[in-house]
C-alpha cells in the first residue's frame, strides 16, 4: 500500500532581547536557577505586563524577512493550563491577531527547491523549566526562562518528509541568525521545534490522524524523531488500527517517540483576550524604519559574493548559508585580497572537517580571528599550504592562537634560498639514477625530488622556491 506523509512544524525562536517578553528580568543563559525572575514573572497579585518593544522590532525583521504579512495592529490573549513552571497558570499569547502574518520560505532537497508556506508568526511568553535530574524523586523548577520572548513560526502541513522537514528547520535558523534576532543555539534552547506527523493513503483526500513530537533541538533528532513516527504510524494502519491523535516525546538514545498525553485541542486551552494588555500598533514610520534597516540576507550575500569577489556560485551559496562563515570570508577578505584562496579553505578543507564531525562552524573551535590570521600567513608565506592544514588540526582540536601555534611548533616556512639550494643539490646528489631517469624523458620524477626537499625541511619549504631551485638544478647537472 502507498501511504503518503504530511507534515508541519512549529518552531519556537527565542529572540536575542536583554529583558522578558512583558518584565525587566534578564533573558541572559546560565545563570543560577531562579536568579532572574521578576514579580511579573511569578504572576504575584497585582502585577501588570508590559510588553517589549524590541520583541516587536525583531518579529516584524522575521515576517519582512519571509515577505510575510505584517499586522500592524496585533493583540495578546491568554493560554490556560497549569504546569509547575507556569506560575501564572495561563501563557500570555497571541492567537487571534498574531504580529506576523502569512509568509514564504524557500528550501532546496538534493537539489531540488520547494517553497513552504508559514501561516503566521506570533509572540508569546516562554515558559520555565523543569529540572528532572538534580534531586532523588523529586522535580525542580528553575523560572529563569519563563517570560522570554518567543517567536512560534508555524509552517503550513506541506513538508513532505524528514529531509525537508531538516531543511525547513534549517533554513529557519539561517534567516534568525543573519537577522540578529535569535543565535540559533539549539543546544541552549534557543530554538526547538514541535513536530506535527500524519500519514495517508496516497489517493485520500483528507489528512490521517496527526501525532505531535514536543521540544526536539537538533535536527539530526529531527529528522531521526520523524522517520521514527512514519513507520509507527503505518505499522499501525496496516494492522487496521487508528493512529490516537496525541503528544510525544522523542527518546534520542532508544531513537523512538513516547506518548505523553492526549493532544490538546484550542478550545482546552480556553483562549481569551488579555485583559491587561491593549492592543500594539505598529505605525507606518516605525515599519518602514525596521525594512529600511534590514541586514543583507543570504541571498543577497550569495550574488553580491560571486560579483564582487569573482566566486563560483557554489562556493558562494556555502559561504553565504551560514552567518558565521560568511563573517569568517568577510573578515579574512579584508586582511588579504585573495578571495579565491579564502573560499577554498572554507568550501574544501574547513567545511570536510564539519561534515566529518556533522557540526556547524559555529560549534567548532574556529573562530574568525583565527582563521583570518591562518589565511594571512599563506598569504604572506610565513607557512606553506601544507603546513597550515596542520596548524587547521590544531586550531579544530585546541582553539589555539595561529601565531602561537606556529612559534611553539617551529613551522615558520624556509625561504632562505641558499639553503633551498644547499638542501635540492644534496638530494640531486644522492640520486643519480633518478637524475639520469627524469633527463631520460621521465618528468613524473620532479616530484620525487620535491618531495625529497619538502622531507628534508619537514614541509617547511616554500614549495615555489623548491621548484624554481629544481628546475635550474636539474638542468644544469
Amino acid at each position: 500500500m502507498s501511504w503518503e506523509t504530511v507534515i508541519g512544524l512549529e518552531i519556537h525562536v527565542q529572540l536575542s532581547t536583554d529583558s522578558k517578553l512583558f518584565s525587566g528580568g534578564s533573558t541572559s543563559f546560565g545563570a543560577e536557577p531562579n536568579t532572574h525572575v521578576d514579580l511579573i514573572d511569578l504572576g504575584l497579585p497585582g502585577v501588570l505586563p508590559v510588553a517589549n518593544r524590541g520583541a516587536f522590532h525583531k518579529a516584524i525583521r522575521f515576517g519582512l524577512a519571509t515577505n510575510a504579512e505584517i499586522n500592524q495592529t496585533s493583540t495578546f490573549d491568554r493560554k490556560n493550563y497549569f504546569y509547575p513552571d507556569l506560575p501564572k497558570g495561563y501563557q500570555i499569547t497571541q492567537m487571534a491577531l498574531p504580529i506576523v502574518g502569512k509568509g514564504s520560505i524557500k528550501i532546496e532537497v538534493e537539489g531540488q527547491e520547494k517553497i513552504i508556506n508559514i501561516t503566521r508568526a506570533h509572540l508569546e511568553e516562554d515558559a520555565g523549566k523543569s529540572i528532572h535530574d538534580l534531586f532523588d524523586g523529586e522535580t525542580g523548577v528553575d523560572l529563569n526562562r519563563a517570560g522570554t520572548p518567543l517567536l512560534e513560526i508555524v509552517s503550513e502541513p506541506e513538508i513532505a518528509n524528514a529531509k525537508e522537514a531538516v531543511a525547513y528547520f534549517k533554513a529557519i535558523r539561517q534567516i534568525v541568525t543573519f537577522l540578529d534576532i535569535c543565535d540559533g543555539n539549539m543546544a541552549q534552547g534557543s530554538m526547538r521545534c514541535d513536530v506535527n506527523v500524519s500519514v495517508k493513503k496516497s489517493d485520500a483526500a483528507e489528512l490521517g490522524t496527526r501525532a505531535e513530537i514536543k521540544n526536539i533541538n537538533s535536527f539530526k533528532f529531527i529528522e531521526k524523531a520523524i522517520n521514527f513516527e512514519i513507520d509507527r504510524q503505518i505499522r499501525i494502519l496496516e494492522a487496521g488500527d487508528s493512529v490516537i491523535q496525541e503528544t510525544r516525546l522523542y527518546d534520542s538514545v532508544k531513537n523512538e517517540t513516547r506518548s505523553m498525553r492526549s493532544k490538546e485541542e484550542a478550545n482546552d486551552y480556553r483562549y481569551f483576550p488579555c485583559p491587561d494588555l491593549l492592543p500594539v500598533v505598529i505605525s507606518d514610520e516605525e515599519l518602514i524604519k525596521i525594512k529600511n534597516n534590514l541586514p543583507e540576507l543570504p541571498d543577497e550575500k550569495e550574488k553580491r559574493y560571486v560579483k564582487e569577489f569573482d566566486l563560483d556560485s557554489s562556493e558562494a551559496k556555502i559561504i553565504a548559508s551560514s552567518k558565521t562563515m560568511a563573517n569568517m570570508f568577510e573578515g579574512a577578505c579584508a586582511k588579504t585580497d585573495d578571495s579565491k584562496l579564502i573560499a577554498n579553505w572554507l568550501v574544501g578543507d574547513i567545511s570536510a572537517l564539519l561534515n566529518k564531525e556533522n557540526i556547524d562552524i559555529d560549534e567548532s573551535n574556529l573562530t574568525s580571528e583565527n582563521f583570518a590570521t591562518l589565511i594571512e600567513r599563506i598569504s604572506d608565506k610565513t607557512i606553506s599550504g601544507k603546513i597550515a592544514k596542520s596548524v587547521l588540526e590544531e586550531i579544530w582540536e585546541t582553539g589555539n592562537d595561529v601565531d602561537k601555534i606556529i612559534e611553539s611548533k617551529g613551522l615558520v616556512q624556509i625561504q632562505d634560498e641558499s639553503l633551498l639550494e644547499t638542501i635540492a643539490q644534496t638530494v640531486i646528489d644522492n640520486n643519480p639514477s633518478q637524475v639520469d631517469a627524469f633527463k631520460g624523458g621521465k618528468d613524473k620524477l620532479f616530484g620525487f625530488f620535491v618531495g625529497q626537499v619538502m622531507k628534508e625541511t619537514q614541509g617547511k619549504a616554500n614549495p615555489q622556491s623548491v621548484n624554481e631551485i629544481l628546475k635550474r638544478l636539474l638542468s644544469e647537472s
